[in-house]
């Protein structure tokens, strides 16, 4: 276990409360490798790693080193999306089909855009996939292309597990001609500096801290059962129980699951929405885009995992217990199985990220995560 001496990095003196907690996590909370980021009204004020990043090794966590934040890359896919709409290439009411003509099998003709960001398509499972596709893109869109909605469209909201970043992804590289993978690098992560990215390379995979498995995982251990819901939409997974780490899960596209980066690179991200769309000079989206991301479309039981949920376009707003966010409402992001987490409040002008290698126990993000974002409005 690391201790508080371990910690490096910089922590503005009135957020001295975040740096206590994060010594906290790893003194009493379990933490093994992680780094945790805030900016306060696109100031960066807490950028902070420490910890072992490989315990078979004992490599430090250092100031680059990067980690599989899981489901986080479904916002980042959701981003592309919305730069698109911001853009004028793509009209939030539209059918899908006006861009993505084969996606109208099955019942989907009708489905709107803002349907399909709204994770109000029903379109949770992909049968069709072999097992062990799941990092086929081609077959995986098949699949989704023929997959009948499990409900009828728009009349329950899901979070869309599996099939999220597919369905966004794959709405940009009918649009742009670009996968997720390239467009995010192009036209979000560089332009902002952001370290995030889907799809590594091998400079990349150097740096990379594994991802460690906590058995008490609920969303882990759902996901490897294939009678359950979970089960059944990952069922495309290859059957290797390391397959986050593994060489071609890095190398692979899958905004649902595998974008790799670090609280620097998704704070920064996040930071840039928390202030109208715009940090240090570059303008990622017009203000009311920003608004219109975070704009509710659901609350209640979801459709997937039975749990409460307060979904928006393509990202969550704050959904406590399961998805904390601080004590505004309205504060949007989203998190990753084991615990990974990154969101923006722009009322109190905060941008947040928290990525750590060891994955949490139950169903939300742990008690580490939350440590931190209550220390942050302390």
């Amino acid at each position: 276990m690391s201790d508080a001496a371990s910690i490096e990095g910089t922590c503005d003196p009135r957020f001295g409360a975040v740096r206590a907690a994060f010594e906290e996590n790893f003194r009493s909370r379990g933490e093994i490798g992680a780094a945790v980021c805030l900016y306060k009204n696109g100031r960066k004020v807490v950028d902070l790693w420490g910890g072992v990043a490989d315990p078979a090794t004992g490599a430090a966590w250092k100031q680059d080193t990067i980690v599989c934040m899981m489901s986080v890359g479904k916002a980042m896919a959701a981003l592309c999306v919305h730069r698109l709409i911001d853009r004028g290439e793509i009209d939030l009411e539209a059918p899908v089909v006006r861009y993505w003509p084969r996606f109208g099998q099955a019942g989907k003709e009708r489905i709107t855009v803002r349907q399909l960001l709204g994770g109000q398509t029903a379109l949770i499972y992909a049968d069709a996939a072999p097992p062990g596709s799941l990092l086929d893109w081609e077959l995986m869109i098949d699949a989704l292309e023929r997959q009948a909605p499990e409900w009828e469209p728009g009349t329950r909201g899901a979070y869309h597990s599996m099939s999220a970043g597919f369905l966004f992804g794959e709405l940009v590289r009918q649009v742009d001609g670009r996968g997720p993978g390239v467009f995010l690098r192009d036209e979000i992560a560089m332009p902002l500096g952001a370290d995030y990215q889907i799809g590594l390379d091998d400079a990349q995979i150097a740096r990379v801290a594994p991802l460690l498995p906590n058995p008490g995982s609920v969303t882990g251990n759902a996901m490897r059962d294939p009678s359950t819901k979970l089960g059944r939409a990952w069922r495309a997974r290859p059957d290797d129980p390391d397959f986050f780490n593994s060489d071609a899960c890095r190398r692979g596209v899958l905004p649902s699951g595998n974008g790799h980066g670090n609280a620097r690179g998704v704070a920064r991200i996040f930071a840039c929405l928390a202030n109208d769309g715009e940090l240090d000079g570059v303008r990622l989206f017009r203000p009311a885009t920003v608004e219109r991301m975070r704009q509710l479309q659901w609350e209640g039981t979801c459709g997937m995992t039975d749990r409460h949920f307060r979904y928006a376009l393509g990202l969550f707003v704050n959904s406590q217990p399961v998805m904390p966010m601080g004590p505004n409402a309205q504060a949007f992001g989203h998190a990753g199985a084991g615990g990974a987490l990154g969101f923006a409040d722009p009322e109190s002008g905060i941008a947040f990220s928290y990525s750590p290698n060891f994955m949490c126990a139950g169903a939300g993000v742990g008690d580490r995560c939350p440590a931190l974002i209550d220390a942050v409005y302390a």
